[in-house]
């Protein structure tokens, strides 16, 4: 910096500042743009400042998994045991998630919709997941009640679960009853829960709020076998029960905003960046040029996926 300048160099900021400005930027900006500026910005970008809280879910629904599960591994080594939020969807393998939990010492916010997990890697993964307060395990079809019994005994400052369905996923099955009774069995401190379109009756809802008394959302919407009676809801003072009925309908425009894999890269621009980049990074980007198809052929419809959404109902199919 100048002798006498009232300004300071962007170069000379502390790395914690620089991370907290980095998480402006793209995951493409970040890993491939940021590192050329200046050594102190390459630095930074290479230390945990940047990796506390990784969201990379939106980027991982159009890639193949393989690539995901390496892209979030290279990422959480970053982190240096300092990650705080994780968000990814379409984690494929069971290593992975034995991976983040043990090098996410201090994780609370983990989510990972339409992961290929199962109830027996969940079991092994939630002992070191012990510090987590909020999980989404939406559309996470390999998950049972053992996964979430097992959650629910190790992961005891939960507060906020997501599970919810599309309903073409569980229209095989009889019921999903048992899941709902592990969490009213191991989940006592919940304060918002979701469960839309799981397969539940009126009993099983019931336990759950007797037993999680600090609830103040649950959301049973598209659960049509749930009947609750509105006297003994309003013995909860402080909770808001949403469904089982959907008001809204689907919008078409809602499919633009979820696809899992499609095979298509939504980051063609990191082929223009100059330069050299880490090689762990550069075989990723190899990977993702080498996969480029149209994405009309692999739409899927999006049902309610934001649990902060203002208008909750949006995107949701129309009652049967």
């Amino acid at each position: 910096m100048d002798e006498g300048s009232d300004f300071r160099r962007w170069d000379e900021l502390i790395p914690d500042a620089l991370g907290l400005i980095f998480k402006n930027l793209s995951l493409c900006e970040v890993l491939t743009v940021v590192p050329r500026v200046c050594k102190s910005w390459g630095n930074a970008v290479r230390g945990p400042y940047c990796w506390q809280e990784i969201d990379v879910e939106e980027w991982s629904r159009n890639c193949k998994p393989e690539l995901v599960d390496r892209m979030v591994r290279l990422l959480v080594t970053r982190s240096g045991g300092s990650l705080r939020k994780l968000c990814v969807s379409g984690l494929s393998s069971d290593q992975s998630i034995l991976f983040i939990a043990n090098h996410a010492k201090s994780l609370r916010t983990l989510r990972l919709p339409r992961s290929y997990l199962n109830d027996s890697i969940m079991e092994k993964a939630a002992g070191m997941l012990s510090t987590i307060t909020f999980l989404d395990l939406s559309y996470c079809i390999n998950i049972g009640a053992e996964a979430l019994e097992a959650i629910g005994k190790h992961c005891r400052f939960l507060t906020s679960l997501r599970r919810i369905m599309h309903p073409l996923e569980v229209i095989n099955k009889l019921s999903q009853d048992d899941e709902a009774l592990a969490i009213a069995t191991t989940m006592p401190r919940l304060k918002h829960l979701e469960i839309a379109y799981l397969l539940v009756g009126t009993e099983s809802v019931i336990e759950i709020l007797k037993n999680c008394k600090q609830l103040e959302l649950l959301d049973v919407r598209g659960c049509w076998n749930v009947n609750l009676d509105e006297k003994f809801v309003k013995k909860f003072k402080e909770l808001k029960v949403v469904g089982p009925l959907v008001l809204d309908c689907y919008d078409m425009n809602g499919w633009e905003n979820c696809s899992d894999y499609s095979g298509s890269s939504g980051y063609l621009a990191w082929d223009f960046v100059a330069g050299e980049i880490d090689d762990d990074y550069a075989d990723i980007l190899d990977d993702l040029s080498e996969d480029e198809h149209p994405l009309e052929e692999d739409i899927e419809m999006w049902f309610y996926d934001d649990f902060n959404a203002v208008d909750a109902g949006y995107d949701w199919p129309q009652s049967p």
